[in-house]
């Protein structure tokens, strides 16, 4: 159509739509439910040739009388070669039924999804035009910001649909190096610049993101990041403290009982501070309330006293051994090193989701220095803070939890392992969009995650895919009649990607923006045919990596 989409509807009446001057390419020989096959016509003008080039994805429309149908090329073919004998092939072309554009009640030209007008044998398909892609793609009645261009038409920009994307959740997938990191940089650059009072968490694992907001990013790790033990429910606590062996059952038993009196003494001891009654009613073992480890420590050293068989004591001892050797390692020290014990919850909740911002909107969260015997306990407790806080304000917290390697600490599957972190990424899923709280993944395995989790995602970003069975994870969580545009991710370029869902208007495929200086660091070294031609690397920078080593933190850029 050469009309934009603010123009009145001269050309088209629910009667009989006109076409003046449109690129007519086809004619519909078959319809089947979301799925139209069409016979490409020949030139008029003394060639054989068909007048289009057609391709996968592009976008066609289908007059029919009461609306033109938006159609998405999902296959072309040939059925009958040009042999010598026959100089004239026919050529088919398969099309997904997307949506359609009707004439609105203030007599403007609109489209919607779905298709109440289905076209019949004999509707004539034409090639859309700029005008036609701008009226479908850039429609200015929902809030939305631009990610990149269309690749069918540089001209036109690719554009999210914000409340969408984030009110239902959305999913980045694709292979290593295609770009994933570098498109949610983009949609979240393009988000922050419109929106200055957005609050975003992203939990990096492998520390890509420290450069890529810039100073609109406050960077947390484990040197300055506070995550107060007592902060964990009594199953994260449990996951952590207890043992894996025989007597697990035993010692999670044990430190229940240890925990809920260790808070009831420190609140007894604060409500004596301050002069008042304690008000101990209402503490559970997973009330988040502060406690000490030492008296923790002290219950169960009073109860391994009463005990005389070394076997029943066994429990107790690992126990004890547990925690003092958390409280004496250095690398847990951001979760089990405070020497003070203080009721901090609002401040730590503060700092890690910006409240207020502080010109930060969003927080860049260094999970690679976290020892991977705790880290899907962090990984839980962020989660579950996340949701809790938006649960108790009412929704009046709207935030972005950013999940990188999500297939990592939610895998599909009944690992105890991973149940923590599992459950309280699912509890978001399924109920996060009631409370203003979104859930962002980006993985390169699809077919690992867990399949609850991924089934809430309305919107899949799908950049370059090779594996099948990831293919078909994906396939099957999409609910999109465009989904036959999916056997095309093997090919896509990188920064590539084919968006279906309702995060977008109409399935789309799209060349992102170039991130340039703000592009996240995919690896820490400058590639091997650089490295290994000049000498970089000493006996003194060695002798600085073991110190560093059994710190346990990570070695300076300038080391």
């Amino acid at each position: 159509m050469s009309h934009p989409a603010t123009s009145r509807a001269t050309s088209l009446t629910p009667q009989q739509p006109q076409l003046a001057g449109a690129r007519r390419i086809a004619h519909v020989v078959s319809v089947t439910g979301a799925k139209a096959v069409a016979v490409v016509e020949r030139s008029t003008a003394g060639t054989d040739r068909r007048p289009e080039r057609i391709e996968i994805g592009a976008v066609t429309k289908i007059a029919t009388p009461r609306s033109v149908v938006i159609g998405l090329v999902s296959s072309v073919s040939s059925a009958m070669p040009e042999t010598a004998e026959s100089q004239q092939d026919l050529e088919l072309v398969e099309l997904s039924l997307a949506g359609e554009i009707t004439v609105g009640w203030d007599d403007r030209l609109a489209f919607a999804r779905g298709v109440a007008n289905i076209p019949t044998v004999g509707d004539p398909v034409f090639m859309a035009d700029s005008a036609d892609l701008k009226l479908v793609y850039m429609q200015s009645t929902q809030a939305a910001v631009e990610i990149g261009v269309l690749h069918q038409d540089a001209t036109i920009p690719a554009r999210l649909l914000v409340d969408e994307l984030l009110g239902k959740h959305f999913i980045v997938v694709g292979t290593t190096g295609c770009g994933k990191s570098s498109a949610l940089t983009v949609i979240l650059q393009s988000i922050l610049a419109e929106y200055r009072h957005a609050r975003m968490v992203i939990l990096d694992i492998h520390d890509e993101y420290q450069q890529a907001f810039g100073d609109k990013a406050a960077l947390l790790d484990t040197n300055n990041l506070q995550l107060p033990f007592w902060l964990l429910n009594f199953q994260e606590l449990s996951k952590a403290l207890a043992s894996t062996e025989d007597t697990r059952d035993t010692e999670i038993e044990i430190l229940g009982e240890a925990v809920l009196m260790a808070k009831r003494r420190y609140s007894e001891a604060q409500a004596g501070r301050l002069r008042k009654a304690p008000d101990n009613a209402g503490i559970t073992v997973d009330t988040p309330t502060p406690f000490r480890l030492s008296d923790v420590v002290a219950y169960i050293d009073e109860h391994l006293g009463r005990l005389e068989r070394v076997r029943s004591t066994l429990p107790y001892r690992r126990l004890i051994s547990r925690i003092e050797a958390f409280i004496a390692d250095p690398r847990y020290g951001f979760m089990f090193g405070s020497l003070v014990i203080e009721d901090t919850m609002a401040d730590t909740l503060g700092r890690i989701f910006r409240i207020p911002a502080g010109g930060q909107p969003i927080t860049v969260i260094n999970l690679a220095s976290i020892p991977a015997e705790i880290l899907d306990v962090v990984i839980s407790l962020l989660s579950r803070l996340a949701f809790d806080l938006a649960v108790w304000s009412q929704g009046a917290v709207p935030l972005l939890l950013v999940c990188e390697e999500a297939h990592r600490y939610a895998p599909i599957g009944h690992d105890e392992v991973f149940m923590p972190t599992r459950q309280s990424l699912s509890r978001i899923a399924k109920e996060g969009r009631k409370y203003g709280v979104s859930l962002a993944l980006i993985t390169q395995r699809p077919s690992e995650l867990d399949p609850t989790i991924l089934s809430q995602c309305s919107t899949v970003i799908a950049m370059r895919l090779s594996t099948e069975r990831d293919q078909e994870v994906v396939r099957a969580n999409t609910h999109e009649g465009a989904f036959d545009m999916l056997d095309f991710l093997p090919l896509l370029a990188d920064r590539e990607a084919i968006i279906l869902g309702q995060g977008a208007v109409m399935p789309m495929r799209v060349k992102f923006k170039n991130v340039g200086a703000g592009k996240p660091s995919s690896t820490l070294h400058a590639g091997f045919s650089s490295a290994w031609k000049n000498r970089h690397f000493d006996v003194e920078h060695l002798g600085e990596v073991v110190k560093n080593w059994r710190l346990s933190t990570k070695s300076k850029t300038s080391a």
